[in-house]
């Protein structure tokens, strides 16, 4: 140690005992890069010559001659500052080793050359920024829908494009672009954006999305002089799309500054467009609706055209028309429309056959439209039968000719029957359908849903339950909101009656199964369907997992796996249960909490001194006989609070008139015995007076046998 020790002087090494200390401080300091101060001790090298002896220095390189060059990696910063305290220069000093390079010039025709040994540079290279490159990619995807117009192929490249957590910044990017265009290309804006909505794009990226937009409204406005005006319709219209909540515009007028053009847009939006009479069908056609076209308006224009076709014959200006519906995913029902003309007016088949064979051979339909025109008619032969009486007979002549003249696929006939036939329905389920049309059409006039569960209860067949629940959701999905709406409520009274939650559920698998064919009649059936299913969440028809279950009984990559995350997706939102109620504009159905107020009222004022009769009739007035039971638990908690027995005058009155039924009060005595926990914390006396509750309900019959057992567990 003595020898090695040797190599210093004195001063060098108190000199080197400072370094050490400076290394420590500066290593403690937050500002000092930590990757250059880890510790790496070189040993001699034999020779008894180590001018590095005991220092700790990265990455020393000898050349092939023996001197030192420069290194490539760096070297340790505490040898920099050694370096520094003791300067260069000088025979056995230390600052010489960094000026090896001037003694030893590279000589590249050594023998011993290396590339290493060549001085490097550092090259710097420009970091992107991914936001940049997802803003960039997004344009040319929004040009390209602008010139085609197809929402499909600009959802599928969005997809592609990936980068999902930025999908705000493109709506910010494809309102601002649509802002400098025409009304078209604003249309095309809002129909995109509805098109996207929940399926691609997330109801948070969409807030987030139009708060970017209001948030950047100034400098839109520097460019655009009608920005505020213009935005706040892009806003209304997306209030009206339902795309957006109506309490998204306070929510983002508070968090906006007061002066900011944001906020501008907000009130012109809710002045202006929003609280104007009939305002949705004023903000859906400001632009002139040039894209934004209803099913029913389309299947009017292929219906009138092929009308005029088999007047004049002229197959040319036919196939013109159809290419100029710009609709080529629906072609399909041009293609059952002309079937059912060709059914309907036996004259015009030769024509029709004639138009259908020259689209396809033209390739102005698909033969996968003209599959899908052919199934769908398929589908609807037994309706169409009270119509066209031979239309099972006709539709089974034309489909040989067709496969005969190469104009329809073959694979049609494996899809439809393995016989080549159109495969038969059972006759029970085929005559219990006709039935059942019956019967919703009839309460979709009356919205008379007792007499609906009547007639159902009549036809004793429970096990086609979820038939039913298809037939009634895809017959309400064709007509307004008005009857959407019934559609939901009529599925509360149901589940209450005389529908399982397994028959619920089964009948959601069986609509989700076939929802790809349904969207060739709706354009906008997934959408509707995922409103639907968590409607029947909101409204307590299915809980939460029930999705789950539905969704695992189907295909993951069918349209109708997609419509259950959809549907998912609308639930988890912030005040799902306020909008979700009033999806169908709340043509019969009320919040649950109007309605448990009301119910509150009403018991109240009975309570109080009032009359039977008139509390019957209240009672009546909610509508919601499938949301009587409230009213039984709000009748025996009231009873148990004032400590007198009225209340079950009232309950047995209901009772007697059929006002309340037996399912109905079951289902209220349900609900307190399973909350008798809480209850009791207020009530102390809670168990006992709800056993004496259920003893005189069942000598009254107001309840089901099933619940004894039950009522006995929870009630002791």
């Amino acid at each position: 140690m003595a020898s090695k020790e040797g190599f210093l002087t004195n001063e060098q090494r108190e000199t080197l005992k400072i370094a050490s200390q400076n290394v420590e401080i500066l290593s403690s300091s937050p500002k000092s890069p930590t990757s250059f101060l880890s510790e790496h001790h070189v040993k001699a090298p034999a020779g008894g010559k180590a001018p590095t002896a005991g220092i700790a220095v990265r990455h020393v390189r000898r050349s092939h001659s023996g001197k030192f060059v420069r290194v490539k990696k760096g070297i340790d910063f505490s040898f920099l500052c050694l370096m520094a305290t003791e300067g260069g220069g000088g025979k056995g000093t230390w600052g010489k080793l960094l000026d090896a390079d001037s003694e030893s010039p590279i000589d590249r025709n050594d023998p011993n050359y290396d590339s290493g040994e060549e001085p490097y540079q550092l090259v710097g290279s420009t970091i992107t920024d991914p936001l940049d490159e997802y803003k960039k990619a997004v344009v040319s995807i929004i040009e390209e829908y602008f010139s085609t117009g197809d929402v499909a192929l600009a959802a599928s490249d969005l997809k592609e494009l990936g980068s999902s957590e930025y999908h705000s910044y493109f709506i910010k990017r494809l309102v601002s672009i649509a802002l400098d265009r025409h009304d078209k290309e604003k249309e095309m804006a809002s129909v995109l954006l509805s098109s996207l909505y929940a399926d691609v794009i997330s109801p948070i990226q969409i807030r987030d999305g139009f708060f970017i937009l209001l948030e950047s409204a100034d400098d839109l406005a520097v460019d655009i002089l009608d920005a505020v005006d213009i935005l706040a319709l892009f806003l209304a219209r997306a209030v009206v799309d339902d795309i957006l909540p109506p309490a998204f515009l306070t929510r983002a007028k508070k968090a906006l500054p007061e002066s900011s053009k944001g906020v501008q847009v907000i009130q012109t939006a809710e002045k202006s467009y929003l609280s104007a009479p009939h305002h949705a069908e004023l903000v859906e056609r400001r632009w002139g609706g040039s894209t934004h076209i209803t099913v029913e308006e389309m299947k009017k224009k292929i219906s009138g055209l092929l009308r005029e076709y088999v007047e004049n014959g002229d197959t040319f200006e036919a196939c013109r028309c159809i290419r100029e519906l710009g609709v080529s995913f629906f072609h399909h029902e041009v293609v059952k429309r002309a079937l059912i003309l060709a059914m309907d007016i036996r004259t015009s088949e030769p024509l029709i056959m004639k138009l259908l064979k020259e689209a396809a051979e033209e390739g102005l339909i698909s033969s996968s439209q003209m599959v899908k025109g052919f199934s769908r008619l398929a589908e609807t032969l037994d309706d169409l039968a009270l119509d066209i009486p031979s239309a099972n007979t006709l539709f089974e002549s034309l489909v040989p000719k067709a496969i005969s003249e190469g104009w329809l696929d073959a694979s049609f006939l494996k899809s439809s029957g393995e016989d080549g036939g159109v495969r038969a329905e059972d006759e029970k389920v085929k005559q219990y359908k006709k039935e059942i049309v019956a019967i919703i059409h009839e309460y979709f006039l009356s919205d008379d849903i007792p007499e609906l569960i009547r007639s159902l209860e009549d036809l004793g067949v429970p096990e086609y339950n979820p038939l039913f629940l298809k037939k009634l959701i895809t017959l309400a999905m064709d007509r307004k909101n008005r009857e959407k709406e019934m559609a939901s409520v009529l599925l509360s009274a149901l589940h209450i009656e005389i529908f399982s939650t397994e028959d619920i559920v089964n009948g959601f698998v069986l609509l989700l199964e076939s929802a790809e064919d349904t969207e060739l009649d709706i354009l906008d059936a997934s959408n509707e369907l995922a409103l639907f299913l968590a409607r029947a969440v909101i409204d307590d028809v299915l809980a939460p997992l029930n999705l789950e279950e539905i969704g695992s009984k189907l295909r993951p990559d069918c349209s109708g796996s997609e419509t259950v995350r959809m549907a998912q997706s609308l639930i988890s939102a912030r005040h799902a249960g306020e909008r979700i109620l009033r999806c169908w504009g709340g043509g019969t159905g009320w919040a649950v909490e109007d309605a448990k107020d009301k119910i509150a009222k009403l018991l109240e004022e009975y309570e109080s001194g009032g009359v039977v009769s008139e509390a019957c009739q209240c009672i009546r007035d909610l509508g919601m006989p499938f949301f009587n039971h409230e009213v039984v638990k709000k009748a025996l908690v009231m009873a148990m609070e004032k400590k007198n027995d009225r209340m079950l005058h009232l309950l047995q009155e209901c009772f007697n008139e059929g006002l309340i039924t037996i399912n109905q009060m079951t289902k209220g005595f349900t609900r307190i015995k399973d909350g008798l926990d809480d209850l009791a914390l207020d009530i102390p006396n809670a168990r006992e007076k709800f056993s004496f509750y259920v003893e005189h309900a069942q000598e009254k019959g107001w309840l089901l046998p099933s619940f004894g057992s039950s009522a006995a567990d929870g009630s002791h």
